[in-house]
Parts: structure tokens; C-alpha cells; sequence
């Protein structure tokens, strides 16, 4: 039975990943997308560069802080020169966001930017690059579901399984698509591209996290699924005021008109 081979090439005794190459292609188009939207809303899309420069060393190192202590602490005390071994797997997209979020506020913060208005830029391009990223984990092996026989499900780790990645991917390409679509809308507000980004991205993890066998788990319930629904919340709430804000305005206009 055919399994994929986790090292794309060898130069010399360079082992050159897919989980790799992956990551810096999902890094490299979403930073395209990211900086021709700027230039298209009339940023200096230099300020995505350096955004990028920042956020994405954090994103990264958010990502392994949260696997190695939400996942599996123990064996990473005991192996700590594992600990830089990215190219084995074991990142968490949770910590991914949270540190990328904070290095995209500090670069914000510092040349005086709109955050939300950068936020709804790079929406589209985290949503992409998660895509792209999940298949990383079709070639290392991991983040699989449960056996199954269904027809589209693949032969992992010795059983037919539910290709959990894919699902995943599938999912964040779907709301890429709609991110796309609905961006230039009259009914968007400054902030809807990412909140709905959150709240998308968060209510198809909590569907698939139902299907994966290495979920971190809180008592009965599976912690990513719980931290999905805090951004399912966070992405409809921000939405609901976000609108009602902006109504208040002109409702107030209006009646200064009638009267």
C-alpha cells in the first residue's frame, strides 16, 4: 500500500520536506494576495512586508509553543532537542493566530495603521495558506481521523481513515472563496472579512475535530472544538455590533431629516 514520502528531495544530507515547501508556498502567495490588495486600497503595501516580517516568525513560534504544551509537554521535557524539530510536524494553528495576531498588532501599532482595515486585507491570504498548510500533514502522516469505510477514505497508519486534513482543507478553501466573493460588497464593513474569517474557519474545526483521533481533550470535550466556539462567538458578536453600529448613524440622520 502506497504512502506518501514526508521528504521531497535530498541535497546531500539536506532533507528537504513537503511539510516545508508547503508552508513557505502557502507564505509566499499568501503575502502576494496580501500585498495587491494593499496596493489596491491604496496602502503602501511595503507596510505587508513588514507585517509579514514580524507576524510570521511569531505565528510560527506561537505554533510550536502551543503543540508542545497543549499537546504533548511530557514527552518534549524529556526530549527538549525535539523541541526546534518542526520538520517532524507539531504545529497547532490556534498559536498560529494568537502569535501572528499580536505580531500583526505590534507592526499596526507601529506605523499607525487601521488594524481592522489590515485585518479584512489579510483575511483572504491566512484562510488560503491554512489550506495549503493542512496538506503537510497528508505527507507526515498525522492529524487523521477515525477508521472508516467510506468511499474517499485513506490508508493511514495501517487502517482506512478519515482524511481529516483534506476535510479541513476543503473547508478553509470554501471560505476563502466566499471571502473573495464578498469583500467588495456595499454590505461589508470595515472588520466583517476577518470576523467572518474566525467564525468560518472555527465552525468547520469544530465539525472536523469530530472525526480526529489526536484531539487534546478538556474532561469529555475536545479543547479545539471549545476554542472554535469562542471564535464562532467572537466572529458573529463583532459582526452583529459591528453593523448595528454603523446603522445607528444613519438612523440618527434620518430623524433629524423628518424632523
Amino acid at each position: 500500500m502506497w504512502t506518501p514520502d514526508p521528504i521531497a528531495f535530498q541535497i546531500g544530507p539536506l532533507a528537504i520536506r513537503w511539510y516545508g515547501i508547503l508552508l513557505s508556498t502557502a507564505l509566499a502567495l499568501g503575502t502576494y494576495l496580501a500585498y495587491r490588495e494593499a496596493e489596491k486600497q491604496k496602502i503602501d503595501p511595503e507596510y505587508i512586508i513588514n507585517l509579514v516580517v514580524v507576524a510570521a516568525p511569531l505565528g510560527f513560534i506561537g505554533a510550536r509553543i502551543y503543540y508542545i504544551l497543549f499537546f504533548n509537554l511530557e514527552y518534549y521535557l524529556s526530549h527538549p532537542a525535539e523541541i526546534p524539530a518542526v520538520w517532524h510536524g507539531g504545529l497547532a494553528i490556534h498559536g498560529a493566530l494568537i502569535g501572528g495576531i499580536i505580531g500583526g498588532y505590534l507592526v499596526v501599532r507601529r506605523y499607525r495603521l487601521n488594524f481592522w482595515q489590515i485585518a479584512d486585507i489579510v483575511a483572504p491570504s491566512l484562510i488560503l495558506g491554512q489550506a495549503i498548510g493542512r496538506w503537510g500533514n497528508f505527507f507526515n502522516q498525522e492529524a487523521y481521523g477515525y477508521e472508516t469505510d467510506l468511499p474517499w477514505a485513506m490508508y493511514i497508519d495501517g487502517a482506512y481513515r478519515h482524511p481529516t486534513f483534506l476535510y479541513e482543507s476543503l473547508w478553509n478553501l470554501t471560505v476563502f472563496i466566499i471571502l473573495i466573493l464578498v469583500r467588495r460588497k456595499k454590505f461589508i464593513r470595515q472588520g466583517d472579512l476577518f470576523a467572518g474569517y474566525i467564525a468560518m474557519y472555527s465552525l468547520g474545526r469544530v465539525f472536523v475535530e469530530s472525526f480526529r483521533t489526536d484531539s487534546l481533550m478538556l474532561g469529555p470535550f475536545r479543547i479545539a472544538q471549545l476554542v472554535s466556539l469562542i471564535g464562532i462567538a467572537f466572529g458573529l458578536i463583532f459582526i452583529i455590533y459591528n453593523h448595528r453600529k454603523n446603522q445607528e448613524p444613519q438612523a440618527q440622520e434620518t430623524t433629524k431629516r423628518r424632523s
